[in-house]
């Protein structure tokens, strides 16, 4: 085994191999860029060496660096762990070279299932089901029109060379052939320098099913079953689970059989994974081999979940030279996992990503990158940041049960107990999508999110009321902590608007889903509380608890947890989450006679220039700064007429939403 392993990743994938690698006695080298200095997989590697800018071509995919970093250090292997360079077949040759273990596949099989049409091409020779298209290597325009005509629409049009959703396009007609080829093409180019592209019976109703494979340097290879990976948003997978429901033994057996096939077709060792797509008809499943992932998934823990195993510790032993440890008649399943992505995104903005400080990180009960019944696999903590330069995703939480059913309670519990707060996240999404009809029966295909939209976006299942007695609620409590600890209080000191006759009330005006609304809250005579928002009215009480606030209100008793960030109030319920703003009218007529506005960015993005400079007179409206964001183009104008006082930011700073770009004074 061997003795220190260099670990060429980020985040969570880095965190999870650094793991293993202590819980087996290997000394752990990580390597960092300039935006993750402080991150956490930095500080749980016993060494770390810098290699560069923040943005992943100045690091992260500079792999003449990071083998400089490798031997420097001592270190035998290198783990790439997902995404970056981990299929890049250069990368494990170049590691071949300088004497150093690459823990993975051989470069050759990388290269062999790096381009599509080939892989398809080894894959009908290797007798492994493939969906009915065209993988030829004459891309005349012409001929791809009469292939597609001769597949029969709808057809799928995909670049040979592409990954992650792009460079696709569904054609549902012959006469819409030719526009979308050229636009295929284009973003081909753009996108993977090769405009070469594939074409493809367009399955209805598909399922995306994929099986984990593991192959040793003695010629053994095994498959570890299943998983389902069909709830999709842009072609990237939200939610996965394993066992496949639905599955039967026999067609597990099938597809297994295929999947070993497949790497043995490219003599493959090592982690690696062969996607599926399942066309669903008349109640029975056919598979076709869709292309196979060279390397460790972002969804391994739902198989260690159901196996029990640690495939990182499976991948170290192989790449040392090992036998796997177990046999393919060894291998069982055990119960259902399902694992939930949690991402920095607004999915009610078409899952526009999002950056910013975690400001609350918490978490439900759980183990770190080891099977239990929940487990959160994470490469961040409270107070890190989510940059533009990475994948947004802030952790992955998984669940395993004995049943799909227990699982799946399992996951919106665990979900309810996230709590977030910084930046938008899926974490409501995901809720809402376990709660829809299709994922809760397992009517799974890859558009279920598009089929069930109505129930996904744009919910809101906390309410006024409730959201506005837990935000009284705490702020009562947080007034009452603030009370001296003698238990006398002088009456002329208190904030309550307490008087020496009559009735007390309160007035807390709120914004709520972009609206004004008042709540009166009234001290009743027997030291009780009334709260009345809008037309409704109801008693109030609450109290401070283990897990929050116990709060009743308007024939309801629950547990709900409050963080203020400024004004607005993030309050989490059992059956979900919402954001409510407490208006402090003198605050803001204070700011408004001191600043006279405030300019922040409405989406994380790229400062491209300013119009004006400090002391600069400006008008309301006129455009004060221009940024870029998901490669658009957005003004920001002046709020009202007024001094520019400060900018806060230079031209190409990327910036989180709500950072505040400059500031004005009043003229």
């Amino acid at each position: 085994m061997f003795k220190k392993i260099l670990i060429a990743n980020r985040g969570e994938i880095a965190c999870r191999v650094a793991a293993t690698a202590k819980r087996l006695g290997i000394q752990t080298v990580a390597v960092y860029s300039d935006a993750d200095a402080n991150a956490k997989h930095v500080a749980v590697c016993d060494e770390a060496v810098h290699i560069g800018g923040s943005a992943p071509a100045e690091s992260y995919l500079r792999w003449e660096r990071i083998i400089e970093a490798a031997k420097a250090t001592g270190a035998q292997a290198i783990h790439p762990g997902y995404g970056f360079l981990s299929e890049n077949e250069a990368f494990a040759d170049a590691c071949a070279k300088a004497g150093l273990v690459f823990i993975g596949p051989p470069a050759s099989a990388i290269l062999a299932m790096g381009l599509k049409a080939e892989s398809k091409r080894l894959m009908d020779k290797a007798g492994v089901p493939l969906v009915p298209g065209y993988h030829g290597a004459d891309q005349d325009a012409a001929l791809l029109q009469r292939e597609a005509d001769r597949i029969g629409y709808p057809v799928l049009i995909k670049a040979s060379a592409g990954g992650g959703g792009k460079g696709m396009r569904v054609v549902e007609k012959s006469a819409d052939f030719a526009a979308a080829l050229a636009s295929c093409q284009r973003e081909a180019i753009n996108s993977f320098g090769d405009a070469a592209v594939l074409i493809e019976k367009y399955v209805t109703r598909p399922r995306h099913i994929e099986i984990q494979v593991f192959g040793d340097m003695q010629g053994n290879c095994v498959y570890l079953f299943e998983r389902d990976c069909s709830v999709q948003r842009r072609h990237q997978k939200v939610l996965e689970e394993a066992p496949a429901p639905g599955m039967t033994s026999e067609l597990r057996q099938q597809m297994g059989q295929a999947a070993v096939a497949a790497a043995r077709a490219v003599n493959y060792v090592g982690a690696g994974t062969v996607e599926f797509i399942v066309e669903q008809r008349d109640g029975r499943m056919s598979f076709f081999f869709m292309e196979m992932n060279t390397r460790l998934q972002v969804e391994h823990p739902v198989t260690e979940a159901i196996t029990g195993l640690d495939l990182v510790e499976w991948q170290l032993r192989v790449a040392a030279g090992e036998p796997l440890p177990l046999k393919q008649e060894q291998l069982k399943i055990h119960g259902h996992a399902i694992e939930a992505r949690i991402c920095a995104e607004n999915p009610d903005k078409q899952f526009l990503p999002a950056t910013g400080a975690l400001q609350v990180y918490a978490l439900p009960p759980c183990s770190e990158f080891s099977v239990s019944p929940v487990r959160v696999d994470s490469g961040v903590r409270q107070g890190d940041a989510i940059s533009p330069f990475y994948d947004s995703m802030v952790a992955k939480l998984i669940v395993h049960g004995d049943t799909r059913e227990q699982a799946l309670a399992r996951l919106d519990a665990a979900l309810a107990a996230t709590r977030i707060v910084g930046l938008q996240t899926n974490v409501q999404f995901l809720r809402h999508v376990l709660a829809s009809r299709s994922f809760a029966q397992a009517d799974l295909d890859t558009a279920l999110i598009t089929r069930e939209a109505a129930v996904l976006f744009d919910q809101e299942n906390v309410g006024l009321p409730l959201a506005a007695a837990a935000v009284v609620a705490h702020t009562l409590l947080q007034e009452q902590a603030a009370l001296p600890a003698t238990g006398w209080v002088d009456p002329w000191a208190r904030r309550d608007g307490w008087r020496t006759h009559g009735l007390t009330q309160r007035y807390v005006d709120l914004e709520f889903r972009g609206e004004r609304h008042t709540a009166v809250l009234t001290y009743l005579h027997d030291g009780a509380l009334r709260l009345q928002i809008e037309e409704a009215s109801a008693p109030l009480s609450f109290s401070l608890g283990a897990d929050g606030i116990v709060l009743q209100y308007a024939g309801q008793r629950l547990t709900v947890q409050v963080e203020r960030s400024g004004e607005v109030a993030h309050v989490f319920t059992p059956q979900g989450a919402t954001q409510i703003t407490v208006l402090d009218a003198l605050a803001h007529a204070g700011e408004a006679a001191a600043e006279g506005g405030r300019l922040t960015a409405p989406m994380p993005g790229k400062v491209v220039s300013f119009a004006v400079k400090a002391g600069d007179t400006v008008t309301k409206g006129q455009v004060l700064a221009v940024m870029e964001a998901m490669k658009m183009e957005h003004t920001i104008a002046a709020p009202g007429d007024g001094v520019v006082a400060e900018l806060l930011y230079a031209p190409g700073d990327q910036v989180a939403e709500g950072a505040e770009l400059l500031k004005l004074s009043a003229a």
